[in-house]
């Protein structure tokens, strides 16, 4: 007999699984358009990008620690509501500013849920049943990720990209009013314990200043903000050594190094790769000069390929050793970011749909294995703990790939409006951009082929 109350936690997951790729995906290809609607500089587009990746980043270690203390539920029903009336706020959006303060407060709300979804459906069904509601629940994130685009092209150039947050705010409600249909919570498992609040202060500033210094290079005020975060993130990691209650376990990292380099290669592949498509965006509009809807259609080219060779990779990854298919995967990264090097006025779309599919291809063989390999290096009392630290790594990364990005377009671009960017100096920030992606992923392939082996 089906359990009503796992089912409604596993639609209300799944469906959050989907809002969260689907709205970023979606917003990429709208990028442009509302630079344009707003008069956003390029630094600013970017940051309607990186607030909710900076937002989330910054504050999912400790939500997922008060999940754990507090009720993992309650954690998830308050982030879908942050994220739901944070979506609404957005589509009155008048300003830069407003747009990107309503980000990054649905970056909060996003963490919420990113921290709490997978445990609570751990939690709910036996271990027998794990694999497959865990297939489920990824499959609703590649779905997002896939029809992201196309939807967000469709809505941008037919009823403006205010729709993309409509939309948004409507499946988060569905969302809310799912989850309120379950039963209590169970008791927390940290309950009674306590919460490293100036560790978590710490970890903030880090992360905000590194990334905010990122943004204001090459001036002074950059290198005393990136040497602040640098501080804080030691003495962060300096704290969690000694503390009874750490909000990350440092040790996992030290004491194990599948489990470290694993978490090394996902930040250096993340940090090169997620930027692509927002750069893509930016190309095929301001310089192709292709509709929204157009290319939209063009870049979901990468996730359905991405959706159709996860199950395959995830299988091999359970024959062969992870650390081999992985940096099989990375490799293939870096030959689809040299080729994105070489695009001009003239590139052909298929030329961009080829170096789409060989990114889509690489990552596929990258993130399954990648994830199997950190699972299986620690032990069941420590899954939470591993998932966290992925989606951490993972967001991390992101961040890092905006910083990235929006260094270069402060150095060449200045703060002029995108709308006016010289196509030639936007070519010339997107090249210098794929080229520095492509070195950092050369690096990820060290840091996979040398974790070590998992199976036995």
């Amino acid at each position: 007999m089906i359990d009503k109350n796992n089912l409604y936690i596993l639609l209300a997951i799944t469906l959050s699984s989907f809002l969260t790729p689907f709205m970023g995906s979606a917003l990429n290809v709208a990028l442009p358009i509302i630079g344009k609607d707003l008069a956003l500089t390029a630094l600013a587009v970017s940051w309607v990008a990186s607030s909710f990746l900076l937002a989330a980043a910054i504050t999912l270690v400790p939500l997922g620690r008060i999940a754990d203390i507090y009720g993992r539920k309650r954690i998830f029903l308050y982030g879908a509501m942050i994220f739901t009336i944070s979506s609404s706020f957005c589509i009155w959006s008048p300003t830069q500013s407003f747009l990107i303060f309503f980000r990054a407060i649905q970056g909060i709300g996003g963490a919420m849920i990113f921290s709490t979804g997978t445990a609570m459906l751990i939690s709910a069904y036996p271990q027998k049943e794990r694999g497959k509601i865990l297939g489920i629940n990824l499959a609703a994130v590649y779905i997002g990720l896939t029809i992201g685009p196309f939807i967000g092209g469709l809505l941008t150039q037919h009823f403006g990209w205010r729709y993309i947050f409509l939309f948004s705010s409507l499946l988060g409600t569905i969302i809310i009013l799912i989850i309120l249909r379950t039963n209590k919570e169970e008791r927390p498992e940290a309950k009674g314990e306590g919460f490293d609040f100036a560790g978590s202060l710490l970890y903030g500033i880090a992360l905000f200043a590194i990334m905010y210094g990122f943004s204001l290079l090459p001036s002074l005020q950059a290198g005393l903000l990136i040497g602040l975060g640098v501080f804080c993130l030691c003495f962060f990691i300096f704290r969690q050594l000694k503390i009874p209650f750490p909000l990350l376990d440092i040790h996992l990292f030290l004491d194990n190094k599948v489990f470290a380099f694993s978490n090394l290669a996902a930040l250096i592949n993340y940090c090169a790769t997620f930027a692509v498509t927002f750069l893509l965006s930016l190309y095929l509009q301001h310089i192709k000069i292709l509709t929204p809807l157009q290319a939209g259609t063009i870049l979901i080219a990468d996730p359905i390929v991405l959706a159709l060779c996860s199950p395959f990779a995830g299988k091999l990854s359970d024959r062969f050793e992870p650390q081999l298919i992985a940096s099989l995967g990375m490799a293939l990264t870096v030959i689809g970011l040299v080729l994105l090097l070489f695009i001009g006025d003239d590139t052909s779309i298929q030329y961009i749909v080829m170096c789409l599919v060989l990114l889509g291809v690489g990552f596929a063989l990258f993130s399954s294995p990648n994830v199997n390999a950190t699972m299986s290096a620690v032990g069941n009392k420590f899954y939470g703990v591993a998932s966290a630290t992925l989606a951490t790594m993972r967001l991390t990364g992101q961040m890092f790939s905006m910083g990235i990005t929006m260094l270069v377009f402060a150095v060449i671009l200045g703060n002029h409006p995108i709308s006016q960017a010289e196509s030639p100096l936007l070519l010339k920030s997107i090249r210098i951009i794929f080229f520095i992606l492509a070195i950092i992923c050369g690096g990820g392939i060290f840091a996979s082929a040398t974790r070590g082996k998992v199976h036995k």
